[in-house]
């Protein structure tokens, strides 16, 4: 009688194990989103023009990113101790955006840099 209740006990706690247990990959990828949205990692985004194969904007700094319910990429974006700046990148259906993890390169932890990739030449008139 003892070995069946320790036995079933034993499989009670081996299916809890593996019902509760995550991957090391889950956790590490908790893990680091929640340390970005803590301002801890340093990324990179890049948005392109999917149709033109063209680089939109860059962004990098220690920034938090959603997405909110008007299909725009809210990154907000950690610039001293107690100052942040919030950007809005409006996406479509031309539109996709890379996020890069650079934490390994971070020299300065309150800068930021934003790119905007633009082809538009001013119109040049020649008089002879």
């Amino acid at each position: 009688m003892k070995n069946r209740i320790i036995c079933c006990a034993m499989c009670l706690v081996m299916l809890v194990g593996c019902l509760c247990g995550c991957s090391e990959a889950e956790k590490v990828n908790k893990n680091i989103s929640k340390q970005a949205n803590y301002f801890e990692t340093e990324r990179h985004i890049t948005v392109y023009n999917a149709r033109t194969d063209k680089v939109i904007l860059e962004a990098e700094g220690l920034m938090s990113i959603t997405n909110n319910s008007s299909n725009e990429l809210v990154c907000t974006i950690k610039t001293g101790p107690n100052t942040y700046k919030k950007n809005y990148i409006y996406l479509n259906s031309y539109t996709m955006y890379v996020v890069e993890d650079i934490t390994g390169t971070m020299t300065d932890p309150y800068h930021y840099k934003l790119y905007f990739h633009t082809d538009i030449l001013p119109d040049v008139e020649v008089k002879s």
